[in-house]
Formats: structure tokens, C-alpha cells, sequence
């Protein structure tokens, strides 16, 4: 007798143990979604506090003094928004959809902008590329053989303001054109959240996102969107709402 209830005590021990093992098992890593939106959300509550601190700011100088209009406006310059939009994108003759006046990544570019508020720089060539696709692709090519740099026109005002930055790109060759490379060795990418898109004609993102991270390893890199190019030119509202969904997962 003394024996079995020895060893019922024993089995509702072990079964105590392995319930109370179970229960203190770690919870399952987060997702690379809850990941991204989580760094997200810590830039633009960074940028939060700056808005605040700017309002009061606005309110009172040297604890008397209320703002003037210009001082106002200083302020809120010297703060500006948080978030860029960075992105190359070709006009004319392009593959799958013929001769162009906007570029399939400046359409995709202009709806994120908007959606987020976000401010805009379109990299561009000082050297333009050839309005012919063919012609285009021979210089593409050549310039990925190469790995140029190609000069770029113009620069980004006040790049240190930016704690988010979307950096779109079509396909060209398997990679992002050269002058995305320019664009990136261009300024300091530290502690920055970097969000790539771009479009494409069947490639998808091409392993883009993993080499942005691998010449960004400063930066957050994190997952981005695809779309295709024909999408995005003939279909406004699906690319709109593709990018309305995208941003909603990441918090936006």
C-alpha cells in the first residue's frame, strides 16, 4: 500500500513538473513584420517628442518672450519632418509598357509620400540615360560590369533629419541601377530606418533588400514591397491600396 501511494505521489509530481516546464517555456520569437513595425514605431514616436517639445517651444522663448511668426516657422523648419522618400525612376520607353512620362517607381514613390507625409528626392544622373530601352540597357549593363558610381544631380537638404527612409529602385540586370549605390555612399545611413521598394517585370525584389542591408549594416533594414511596373502604371487603384497595406503593417 505504502508503495503505490508512493508512487501516485511520484507520478503527480512529474506531471506537476512537466505542466509547471511547459508554462515557463519562452514565448515564440516575434515575426519579421512585428520586427519592422517595432522599429518603426520607435522613429516616429521619436519624432513625436520633437513636435512636442517644438510646440512649447513656440509657445515661450527665455520664459517670456511669445514666439514671433518667423520664429515659429524657425522652429518647425529646424525640427521638419522625420521621414524621406528617396527613389530613382526612368520615363520614357520602358519594357512592358511602352513609352512613359512617369517612371513605374516615381508612381509608387508619390502614393507612399502622400500616404505617410513624407518628404521626396528623386535621384537623378547628371548624365541622362537614353530615352530608347534598348540603348538604356547597353548603358545599364555596362555601368553594373563596372560597378560605377554615377554622379548624381542634386543632394538631400539636411539628410542628419531623416530617422526613416524609403529608398525605391526598379530592377535593372538583376540589381538596383548604379545610381542607387551613389545615392547610398552619398550620406550617413546610422541609426536610420531604411524600408526599400521598387518595381519590377517578373524579378520580384531580385535580393535587393538583403545587399541594401549589406551596404547599409549601420542602418535598420528592414523588409520591403514589390511591385510590378505594368501594376503600377495601369493599375492605380490596386498599386494604391498594395501600398496602403504594406504601410498598415508597418505601423504607418
Amino acid at each position: 500500500m505504502k508503495h503505490k501511494i508512493a508512487v501516485i505521489a511520484s507520478a503527480l509530481f512529474m506531471a506537476l513538473t512537466m505542466t509547471a516546464c511547459g508554462a515557463s517555456e519562452p514565448a515564440s520569437a516575434p515575426s519579421v513584420a512585428e520586427i519592422d513595425k517595432a522599429a518603426v514605431q520607435e522613429k516616429l514616436n521619436k519624432q513625436d517628442g520633437k513636435t512636442d517639445e517644438s510646440k512649447a517651444d513656440d509657445k515661450q522663448f527665455d520664459g517670456s518672450t511669445v514666439a514671433t511668426q518667423a520664429e515659429t516657422k524657425a522652429a518647425a523648419d529646424s525640427d521638419g519632418k522625420n521621414i524621406l522618400v528617396a527613389y530613382f525612376s526612368r520615363a520614357d520607353e520602358n519594357y512592358n509598357v511602352g513609352t512613359i512620362e512617369k517612371g513605374n517607381t516615381q508612381i509608387v514613390a508619390e502614393y507612399i509620400a502622400n500616404e505617410v507625409g513624407a518628404d521626396s528626392f528623386h535621384i537623378e544622373t547628371v548624365t541622362t540615360y537614353p530615352a530608347d530601352y534598348d540603348d538604356c540597357c547597353d548603358v545599364a549593363k555596362k555601368e553594373l560590369a563596372d560597378k560605377a558610381r554615377p554622379e548624381l544631380n542634386g543632394t538631400v537638404d539636411n539628410m542628419e533629419q531623416y530617422d526613416i527612409v524609403f529608398l525605391g529602385y526598379p530592377i535593372w540586370w538583376g540589381d538596383m541601377p548604379m545610381a542607387v549605390y551613389t545615392f547610398m555612399d552619398s550620406y550617413d545611413f546610422s541609426d536610420k530606418v531604411v524600408i526599400p521598394f521598387n518595381t519590377h517585370e517578373g524579378s520580384g525584389e531580385s535580393g535587393t533588400y538583403s545587399a541594401i542591408g549589406s551596404y547599409l549594416p549601420n542602418a535598420q533594414v528592414l523588409d520591403g514591397m514589390a511591385i510590378q511596373g505594368k501594376t503600377a502604371q495601369e493599375f492605380s487603384s490596386d498599386t494604391q491600396q498594395s501600398v496602403r497595406d504594406w504601410l498598415d503593417g508597418l505601423g504607418f
